[in-house]
């Protein structure tokens, strides 16, 4: 079965880091996730959403062998999460919504002691430098200062230090930049990418930023109602479920507005009559968020 297709490669279940099927959860009666399930292949970065209360959060702690799930099976680098020893975790970065440690640490202390943990597990991959890590995230002129000094922003740059401290293979990003000023976001989408082209690290996030995950994203996966109700990248999701352009367009001083499932034929014929009259032409097709909107009201309904 073919998966998905990244820089002209094609993934498939043979060569895939993570495996998700007929994941099933519940707490108590009810019924959070309900049958996900999906395959994310090597370098691949993808992106998770879904509104509040879906199960996303619970999805990545499942993967991550924080939770045991309630039914279904799970293989994370061929492990079952469930049963996933210290050598399997130290292949994995975790950074959470939130994380609190002794605030009497030092930024450059703190991570040259996370990073000898993973020395001994290293396996090729050997932890960041200490200092090319603290570059790497923006707190090279704060790398002498305590934790508890820290601004909110700069709190959330360690947070990300401390996930990929030991340059795992799979990264897991649970509302990375929550608290990022924009340069700070910036910074960390380029951290992203260098990443998962560089060394190849597989990314699964959660976010409510759209538009961080269509910049960084392979694909797209949409949770809602307990399931994997979308998959694609976000080009192929915005065509897929709103076919729909808006062609704008100025005409004598007026200004018009008309929607198409064919923009190009639209805007030829309108030349074709127009011409040089013409001004202002702009084609505006569907967001992400348009598209997240209309799957998840769909859903709801």
């Amino acid at each position: 079965m073919v998966v998905s297709a990244r820089n002209g490669v094609t993934t498939g279940v043979d060569t895939a880091v993570i495996q998700v099927d007929d994941l099933r959860m519940s707490y108590g009666q009810h019924e959070v996730l309900k049958g996900v399930g999906f395959t994310v292949g090597a370098g691949e970065v993808i992106a998770l959403l879904g509104p509040n209360g879906a199960g996303k959060t619970t999805t990545i702690e499942i993967l991550e062998g924080f939770r045991m799930r309630s039914g279904g099976r799970v293989s994370v680098l061929g492990t079952d999460p469930a049963h996933g020893d210290e050598r399997w975790r130290a292949r994995l970065g975790v950074v959470l919504q939130s994380w609190r440690d002794h605030g009497r640490w030092r930024v450059r202390q703190l991570l040259g002691h996370l990073s000898r943990y993973y020395e001994p597990y290293a396996q090729g991959r050997p932890p960041f430098d200490t200092d090319e890590l603290i570059e790497a995230v923006g707190l090279t002129a704060h790398a002498d200062k305590r934790l508890v000094k820290l601004s909110g922003g700069q709190r959330r740059r360690l947070d990300v230090a401390i996930g990929i401290v030991g340059r795992p293979e799979v990264l897991f990003l649970d509302e990375p930049t929550a608290g990022f000023d924009p340069q700070a976001r910036r910074d960390f989408h380029d951290l992203v990418h260098r990443l998962s082209d560089l060394d190849d690290t597989t990314i699964l996030l959660t976010t409510h930023d759209l538009d961080e995950a269509e910049k960084l994203a392979d694909r797209i996966l949409i949770l809602a109602g307990g399931r994997i109700v979308a998959d694609g990248s976000p080009d192929r999701l915005t065509r897929e479920y709103s076919r729909d352009a808006q062609v704008h367009w100025s005409r004598g001083g007026e200004h018009f507005v008309h929607a198409t499932e064919d923009a190009t034929a639209f805007v030829r014929g309108l030349f074709q009559q127009h011409g040089e009259e013409i001004g202002d032409l702009e084609v505006r097709r569907a967001s992400l968020e348009d598209t997240y909107m209309a799957i998840v009201k769909k859903e709801e309904a």
